[in-house]
C-alpha cells in the first residue's frame, strides 16, 4: 500500500524528491480553497504545509486517514494541536532548520539599528552627508535579553558571544539557560536588559504579551527585536512607548498585522495609524517576515522535514 502525500504549499524540491525516492506517493495541490482541499484530504495519510490555511478541528475531522501534518517551518499555530494529537496525528515542524537564518538576521538588525546603517545609507544616497546626526552606539558593554530561549534563542545567544555583552534569557521552562545566556527571573530581566530580543510561539499566553505594561516595567529604555510573530506585540502600544523615548528603537521582521499565511501584510487596505508611524520613523528597520527564509534555510528546512516523516514512518513500523 502506498503511502500518499499532499503537498498544499511550495517548497524546495528536496522534500519531494526525496519523498518520492523513499516510496512515498506525492501529490501537489497549490491553488485549490480549503473546502477544496477538505473535500479530498480523507485519501491522504500525510499532508505537508507552510502556513496557507489553517488547520483546524473541521478539517482534521475530514482526514480520516491522515498520520502526520509537517509545517515546513518553526511554529506550528496554525493547526489544532491538541485535536491532532487525540487523533493520533504526528506534528512535524522544523525549528531548527532555519534558527542559524534567524540568529543571523537578528544580530545585522541589531547592529544595523545601532549604526544608523539604513538611514545613512539613503541620506548618502540622496546627496547629504550627516556624520553627526548618524552617530552610533556599540553593542559591546550592553545586556540583551532574549525571551523565548528555545531552537531560535539559543542560536542567536551563540552568534552573541564575539561580543563582550551579557546575555540573559527568560522562558517559561526551567534550566534552558547554557553556556551562552544565564537565565534569570523576569524580573531580573526587566532591571538590566538594553536590548530585548524575542523568539516566542505564539500562542494564548504570547499573544499581545509586549503591550505598554510590558514594556514600561523595563527599568532602562530598550531596544527592541521581533524576529519571532508580530501578534505577539501590540503596535499602538510600542508606538507609543518609542514616542515616549521607553524604546529607543526597533527592529520588526514581523508585524501585528500579516495574515496566518504571512504572504500578506494587512486584512484590508487601510493602513493603520502606528504601522504608518513605523514606515516613517528613522529608528525602525522592518523587514517582510524573511529572517528565517534564506536560501540555505530554504534547503535546510526541507531536508529537516524528510527526514522526521521518514523517522515517523520507521516508529510506525518498529511499533506495529
Amino acid at each position: 500500500m502506498s503511502i500518499k502525500i499532499l503537498h498544499i504549499d511550495s517548497n524546495n524540491p528536496i522534500l519531494w524528491n526525496q519523498l518520492e525516492e523513499a516510496g512515498f506517493e506525492n501529490h501537489a495541490d497549490f491553488k485549490s480553497s480549503k473546502e477544496e482541499i477538505e473535500s479530498k484530504i480523507q485519501d491522504y495519510n500525510g499532508i505537508v504545509i507552510r502556513s496557507r490555511f489553517k488547520i483546524d478541528k473541521g478539517f482534521l475531522e475530514k482526514a480520516t486517514k491522515l498520520q502526520f501534518i509537517a509545517r515546513v517551518g518553526a511554529g506550528l499555530e496554525s493547526i489544532d494541536c491538541e485535536y491532532a494529537e487525540s487523533k493520533g496525528i504526528h506534528l512535524i515542524a522544523a525549528p531548527e532548520g532555519n534558527r542559524n537564518a534567524v540568529a543571523e538576521h537578528s544580530l545585522g538588525v541589531i547592529l544595523s539599528l545601532f549604526n544608523n546603517l539604513n538611514k545613512a545609507d539613503a541620506e548618502v544616497k540622496s546627496g547629504q552627508w550627516n556624520r553627526e546626526s548618524n552617530r552610533g552606539h556599540e553593542l559591546d558593554g550592553k545586556t540583551v535579553g532574549i525571551i523565548g530561549y528555545g531552537n531560535m534563542g539559543k542560536a542567536f545567544a551563540k552568534k552573541l558571544r564575539g561580543f563582550d555583552t551579557e546575555v540573559l534569557c527568560y522562558d517559561i521552562l526551567q534550566h534552558v539557560g547554557d553556556e551562552n545566556a544565564r537565565q534569570v527571573s523576569i524580573d531580573e530581566l526587566r532591571e538590566k536588559t538594553d536590548v530585548l530580543s524575542l523568539h516566542l510561539p505564539w500562542t494564548p499566553q504570547t499573544d499581545k504579551m509586549v503591550d505598554s505594561n510590558f514594556i514600561n516595567a523595563f527599568k532602562k529604555p530598550i531596544w527592541i527585536i521581533n524576529t519571532s510573530r508580530g501578534k505577539n506585540i501590540v503596535t499602538a502600544d510600542l508606538v507609543e512607548a518609542m514616542k515616549q523615548k521607553k524604546v529607543l528603537g526597533a527592529g520588526l521582521d514581523v508585524l501585528e498585522y500579516e495574515k496566518l499565511s504571512f504572504e500578506t501584510l494587512f486584512q484590508d487596505k487601510n493602513t493603520p495609524e502606528a504601522f504608518q508611524y513605523l514606515l516613517e520613523a528613522q529608528n525602525v528597520l522592518l523587514t517582510p517576515h524573511i529572517a528565517g527564509w534564506t536560501f540555505e534555510s530554504h534547503e535546510r528546512l526541507a531536508q529537516v522535514i524528510v527526514d522526521k516523516i521518514k523517522n515517523v514512518y520507521l516508529d510506525l513500523i518498529n511499533n506495529f
